[in-house]
């Protein structure tokens, strides 16, 4: 009886299911609970899986560490995020000039290293007396640090 508490103890609490005897709600439940742990496992295994895929088929590519740079617009504000290999770091400087040569303010820029991989992130607002006015000064930008980052590359 002793192993039983034990095992009761061990299991989430559920409340009691109908007149069974206890030791047969606390094989019951440990019996539904082995099952949802098996279940799980399985559903980590395939992500695992999944995973284990992506990353070797990313670590197929000839250079993992060129610069990538995402941008993105939302009113008057643009997001730079780029990823570069250390032998790329002047590039964070030369983006916030070309930002400013543009006539964006930054707002907020930083950058973090994370083994041989930075990740620079720049928040700057573009200037524009209206939305639409702002959107093409943001799209001749962003044409711009792509052509930059291709040229790179």
């Amino acid at each position: 009886m002793k192993a039983l508490s034990e095992l009761a103890s061990l299991l989430p609490h559920q409340p009691p299911k109908g007149v069974a005897s206890v030791s047969d709600q606390v094989l019951e439940e440990s019996v539904d609970y082995i099952k949802k742990l098996q279940e799980k496992l399985e559903k980590l295994k395939h992500k695992k899986k999944c995973l284990m895929r992506v990353m070797s088929e990313n670590s197929t590519t000839p250079d993992l560490k060129t610069p990538n740079i995402s941008i993105s617009v939302t009113g008057m504000a643009l997001y730079v995020v780029m990823t570069t290999g250390l032998d790329y770091q002047f590039m964070f400087a030369r983006v916030v000039r070309m930002l400013q040569e543009e006539g964006a303010h930054v707002v907020n820029a930083s950058f973090s290293v994370v083994d041989d991989t930075i990740f620079h992130t720049i928040h700057s607002q573009v200037n524009g007396e209206n939305g639409a006015e702002a959107e093409r000064e943001a799209g001749r930008i962003c044409e711009r640090l792509r052509k930059f980052v291709s040229d790179v590359d």
